[in-house]
């Protein structure tokens, strides 16, 4: 059966415009999202790991290996199997990190150049052998199908002949689909929907080969079993190779492919959403393995019966000719088409990148003052285009010398030698940069004398410099060439990274990329502190455009607003540019462009803990949390939500005043939200609570009491407690935790209560009052009578109206002492006047001596006029009057109370000093608690000292007790008040 070769090409043509159009539709969103993000469809892209050495070579495989074959599907499931152990970490570095290639990886886990640099070199010479493979396959069959109705036709040729010209048009089509859906820096939807598309395709077509070789060749399962018991040699073929030390190594090799393989690892772990869904991939994904081999042996052995004249390898493409069905036989090329396409498409795109990004990029300048994008869009076309034509000249070179699988397993034992580096990403944080670079060097050489080399040069031995020995080489050796090469890449990478020691850069990236990421959330601060920075510092490296356009790209992925300054944001700002940046040209540029114009800036006494981080992270880990951790995290919840609820306002502020928590009583209290506040410096919130907050931060008093701020128009008082917290990371730095008391509330029943205390004061002296007024009142009266009587001596009458005048003013001047003492005082800070003590003191000494019923005592106010301070008045006699009239009690019958003050620049310290008794030790820490009295009861309310304590306060002065007072005689008590000087009275002075 012979088909023209415009008939195959044509449908070999329309098939690629297919997928072509499916990547098209997808792209511009004709396709429901619920189809192209829907984890089957993400399942199925992964089927690009099945490319056309598994629709074909794997044949082969199982005719040279028997069930060893099956390795390649059991080593790649084993591995899905336990996604959530080794693949789901390093997908979730790659989403965090915009990670897009192997070698990205593995430079942000070394942190260094050279490491990407050998990568890309090492995966470029391991890969082409792949790509050729594929191109060997599609002309291969397409020669097939159109030379000539025999198919045990030569596959070899000489020179260029028309089979080539028909691959290097299939290269040619498919890297223009390459460059057309692939190119762009989006991720890249549309491409993912088509692989998918031929993944489902070339398992249907290799399934219904199967099926045709079960049902049409051996007329079913029974019959297969029958001809199986009739040949038992073909079951000795498959048991036999097993027992070889082969099989295991193919297990080896296999095992590394689903990681090391650069389109597994773009398509799989760089940009599959679903890999973070590990659960999922864990059976779906060994599932779709299962489906593509389980024809793979009833394909071999109906090859064997029908006796295709065609290598093993092409059995899959024989039997449909054999069988003389044209439609199946398009299926099984259109099959293998596909298989090679997707391959070929993702390898030369993850090729790409990495060659951009590690090779080029570093040593070429682009020009900022351009579009940035269209430069490295062209540069990956020019990449692309390159990387098909060196694949298609290896391809030439190689002239169909090796099979399929020979192309294959030297492509994959080339991948295996990343195997050892990208396991200690995760495993083992010991690794290092010189052990990597070391132990890869190793390992490629030993593979490219021992399989690269005898493939391009024909060579089979390698002669040894003694004894005239000579190593044998080839693909016939490939099992010892992969032991030789691994085992001394393992042993190279191994001791070198133990022998050297990593730098600070390396064992950061180790932390990170660590099972445990936590370990090393240091908060890193910015020497910047504005989005709108980030644009002026990018726009020298990116060009003006491209920075704005990046800093507003990675704004709206963050949601956060161009004038947002909060340190914590702009922490996640610059993460964010650089993750996008490294999606662009790389890891290695975007860290160089980050660190050289947004550094960190760590100082060593800053050194805390990013808790913000902390949060975050465990956020996203809390679903995945088991066990211990599962529990302690539900612990550390209870504990946050516990101070998130309190009905206390609480903060905790970092060593550099960024606050790290907010909660909610804190939030209602000062009108900020928590989400406004988190993460930024402290002198960013709002007045009056920034300076508040600075001033207590910054003060070495662990107590604020009542300070006054104005919210609202209206004056509130707030007392403040704090304590250090010292932190886990460098010791005797300190984090603080600030506790917040609205006293507003208690401060005006105070004031009321100090009213209550005047108008009790005003009762006490009452009687005293009514006795002083009586007296002037019986003088008036009889002055008045006098006047009636005796009015012919005009000067008597002048002398008596003096007399009436002077009584009348003296009750004026009693009346007016009770009134302005029952007045309360409730002036605000800014409304404080000039005070003079001494007159204060005056008036508080005249209202006691209306008490005639008290011990009459004798006060001395020695305060000179010039002790003036800044306050309210009213206030300040209702000190006096309680310290005169608690010290006149105290005070023996015609006892003194001395009233002395000193001055200095700042302020002005006054005492009160009885000839009493004193105060026992163990009552002076109690006597300035409300309601607290040692008199008898109906004698004092225990408010007076309390209230004394409360003015002084509010006036920012403190007060000190003193007993006794006079050592010699051990008597007495003084009550020392030390308040501010009103600094207009000293500068008058």
């Amino acid at each position: 059966m012979t088909f023209d070769l415009s008939q195959v090409a044509l449908i070999g043509l329309s098939y690629l415009l297919l997928l072509f159009g499916i990547a098209y539709i997808t792209e511009r969103g004709w396709i429901p999202e619920a189809v192209t993000s829907h984890p089957i469809t993400y399942i199925l892209s992964l089927g690009i790991f099945a490319s056309a050495w598994a629709f074909y070579g794997v044949i082969d495989l199982a005719f040279q290996y028997g069930y060893g074959a099956l390795a390649y599907y059991i080593g790649t499931g084993a591995l899905f199997l336990f996604a959530p152990v080794a693949l789901a970490p390093l997908a979730e570095l790659a989403r965090r990190h915009q990670v897009h290639s192997l070698a990205d990886l593995l430079v942000f886990r070394y942190h260094s150049h050279s490491v990407g640099a050998l990568t890309t070199l090492c995966m470029l010479c391991g890969i082409l052998p792949l790509m050729a493979l594929q191109i060997q396959a599609i002309a291969d069959t397409m020669h097939i199908l159109t030379v000539s109705g025999n198919p045990s036709l030569p596959l070899q040729g000489t020179g260029l002949t028309f089979k080539d010209l028909m691959a290097l048009c299939y290269c040619a089509i498919l890297a223009f689909f390459t460059i057309s859906f692939g190119a762009n820096r989006d991720q890249h939807r549309g491409l993912i929907t088509a692989m998918a598309f031929e993944s489902l395709l070339k398992v249907c077509a290799l399934c219904a080969i199967g099926l045709v070789a079960v049902f049409g060749v051996f007329d079913g399962l029974e019959g297969l079993d029958q001809w199986l018991l009739d040949h038992p040699e073909n079951l000795a073929l498959l048991h036999s190779p097993i027992h070889t030390d082969s099989a295991h190594t193919l297990l080896l090799v296999f095992v590394a492919t689903a990681v090391t393989m650069p389109h597994i690892f773009h398509l799989g772990l760089a940009e599959n959403p679903l890999m973070r869904n590990s659960h999922t991939v864990t059976w779906a994904f060994p599932l779709f393995l299962l489906l593509m081999a389980l024809p793979i042996f009833p394909i071999l052995w109906a090859g064997t019966e029908l006796s295709v004249p065609l290598p093993p390898q092409y059995y899959t493409l024989g039997i449909p000719i054999l069988f003389n069905s044209p439609g199946l036989t398009l299926l099984a090329f259109i099959g293998g088409l596909s298989a090679a396409t997707g391959a070929m498409v993702v390898i030369s795109l993850a090729l790409s990148t990495m060659v951009m990004n590690h090779w080029l990029l570093p040593s070429l300048k682009l020009r900022t003052r351009t579009d940035l994008y269209s430069q490295l869009i062209w540069l990956r076309r020019i990449l692309i285009a390159t990387i098909f034509l060196g694949a298609y000249l290896l391809y030439w070179i190689l002239d169909n010398r090796f099979s399929l699988a020979h192309l294959a397993m030297t492509a994959f034992i080339e991948t295996l030698q990343f195997l050892p580096a990208t396991f200690a990403i995760v495993f083992w944080s010991k690794g290092n940069r010189r052990g990597v670079i070391a132990g890869l060097a190793v390992g490629t050489s030993v593979w490219a004398i021992g399989l690269l080399l005898p493939m391009l040069t024909g060579l089979e031995f390698v002669p040894l410099p003694f004894n005239n020995w000579a190593i044998p080489v080839g693909i016939e050796h490939w099992s010892e060439v992969t032991l030789i090469s691994i085992s001394l890449n393992t042993l190279c990478f191994v001791l070198i990274s133990m022998m050297t020691t990593q730098t600070e850069d390396e064992e950061y990236s180790a932390d990170v990329c660590a099972a445990d990421e936590l370990s090393h959330p240091v908060r890193q601060a910015l020497d910047v502190h504005s989005a709108a920075e980030f644009k002026h510092r990018l726009a020298k490296p990116l060009g003006k455009v491209t920075a704005s356009r990046e800093v507003d790209i990675a704004l709206k992925e963050l949601s956060l607003g161009i004038d947002e300054r909060r340190p914590y944001a702009l922490r996640r700002l610059r993460d964010q540019i650089e993750g996008n940046l490294s999606s662009l040209m790389g890891i290695h540029v975007a860290s160089e462009i980050m660190d050289k114009y947004i550094p960190h800036v760590v100082a060593e006494s800053h050194n805390t803990v990013d808790i913000n981080l902390i949060e975050s992270r465990l956020s996203e880990y809390r679903d995945h949390l088991t066990g211990m951790a599962a529990e302690l995290n539900t612990l550390r919840l209870y504990h946050r939500k516990t101070l998130e609820e309190l009905p206390m306002a609480v903060c905790s502020l970092g060593r550099d005043m960024e606050v790290l928590m907010w909660n909610r009583a804190m939030a209602e209290l000062t009108g900020t939200p928590t989400e406004d506040v988190t993460g930024s410096h402290l002198e960013d919130i709002p007045e009056p609570w920034c300076s508040l907050l600075i001033d207590f931060s910054q003060s070495n008093e662990p107590h604020f009491y009542r300070r006054e701020i104005e919210l609202d128009g209206r004056p509130h008082w707030i007392s403040l407690h704090k304590a250090n917290i010292e932190g886990t990371i460098t010791a005797g730095v300190y984090d603080q935790v600030m506790l917040l008391e609205d006293v507003t509330e208690t401060q005006l029943l105070e004031q009321e209560l100090v009213h209550s205390e005047r108008l009790a004061s005003v009762g006490r002296l009452a009687a005293g009052v009514a006795h002083e007024i009586g007296n002037p009142i019986t003088g008036i009266a009889c002055l008045a009578q006098n006047l009636k009587y005796d009015s012919t001596d005009p000067a008597e009458v002048l002398e008596t109206a003096e007399q009436i005048l002077s009584q009348t003013d003296r009750v004026g001047r009693i009346v007016q002492s009770l009134v302005s003492f029952s007045h309360a005082g409730h002036a605000s800070k800014t409304e404080f006047e000039a005070v003079s003590l001494r007159d204060c003191a005056n008036e508080a000494i005249h209202l006691l001596s209306l008490q005639k019923d008290k011990n009459q005592v004798l006060f001395c106010n020695d305060i000179p006029k010039t002790a003036i301070i800044a306050g309210d008045a009213q206030r300040m006699i209702q000190v006096f009057i309680n310290l005169l009239s608690n010290a006149r009690d105290a005070s023996p019958e015609q006892g003194r109370v001395m009233l002395e003050s000193n001055e200095d620049e700042d302020s002005v310290t006054v005492s009160v000093t009885d000839e009493g008794h004193g105060i026992p030790p163990e009552l002076i820490e109690r006597i300035l608690e409300p309601f607290f009295t040692t008199k008898e009861p109906g004698e004092g309310t225990g408010l007076g000292l309390a209230m004394v304590y409360s003015i002084v306060e509010d006036h920012s002065g403190h007060m000190d007790i003193i007993s006794p007072a006079d050592t010699v005689h051990n008597r007495g008590a003084s009550f020392v008040i030390t308040l501010p000087r009103h600094l207009d009275s000293f500068m008058d002075a």
